[in-house]
């Protein structure tokens, strides 16, 4: 029973580190005010609420479907740790640079939703998908869910993706008082330091990948 405790815990570390990197809350979190200044603080707190319900089922769902997606297409788990890696250094760097990827929002689409007044719009997408939810986080869950220890470790994994982002969702719903205590400077110092951690993460999963597949030859 400590063994499974342990390893269990080694696993949830893992996930939420990895998660909570890769959805990068600190960094959307002043994209987010951005976009929904002209709404009132209910509607705000209705479109985080709604745009991370959003992410957490696209995140639920792969998660489950990860292993099947694999399978189906005859994707080997090293090609994705590989392919992961580089994906999350790509972004880790982006991150270095207090920078969010295209692949999550683009300047034209911060100006059209700015200007919608459609709140379940905006809350589906852009903010659930992709600004909250891109391809680096489903990446993340997919990868994830293909090297649990064990198949209940699935489980764990997905409380994973719930505390992530539950957290993600009270950091939305204070991103007004947040950015005024910490500041614009100690949220890209933070969002650096994450970068930072996301890289390192991705160069092990680049390791992983090309240790197992020299091992099999």
């Amino acid at each position: 029973m400590p063994g499974f405790i342990e390893t269990e815990l080694q696993f949830l570390i893992l996930c939420f580190t990895t998660l909570f990197t890769v959805v990068n809350p600190l960094g959307i979190t002043p994209i987010f005010i951005v976009m929904t200044e002209h709404f009132s603080p209910e509607d705000r707190l209705k479109i985080a609420r709604k745009g991370v319900s959003t992410g957490t089922i696209i995140l639920l769902v792969f998660t489950i479907l990860g292993s099947i997606i694999f399978k189906l297409y005859g994707i080997t788990v090293e090609a994705f740790q590989i392919m992961g890696g580089i994906l999350f250094f790509r972004s880790g760097i982006r991150m270095l640079e207090a920078k969010v990827g295209r692949t999550r929002t683009t300047d034209s689409e911060q100006e059209e939703f700015k200007e919608s007044g459609d709140a379940d719009e905006i809350a589906i997408s852009p903010i659930g998908i992709p600004l909250i939810t891109g391809p680096g986080a489903i990446t993340g869950v997919m990868l994830l869910s293909a090297k649990t220890p064990a198949t209940y470790s699935l489980g764990t994994l997905l409380v994973a993706v719930l505390i992530t982002m539950t957290l993600f969702y009270y950091i939305l719903r204070t991103g007004d008082r947040l950015s005024i205590k910490i500041g614009l400077t100690g949220m890209r110092v933070i969002q650096r330091i994450m970068g930072l951690m996301l890289m390192v993460i991705a160069v092990q999963f680049v390791i992983n990948g090309v240790e197992t597949i020299f091992n099999r030859l």
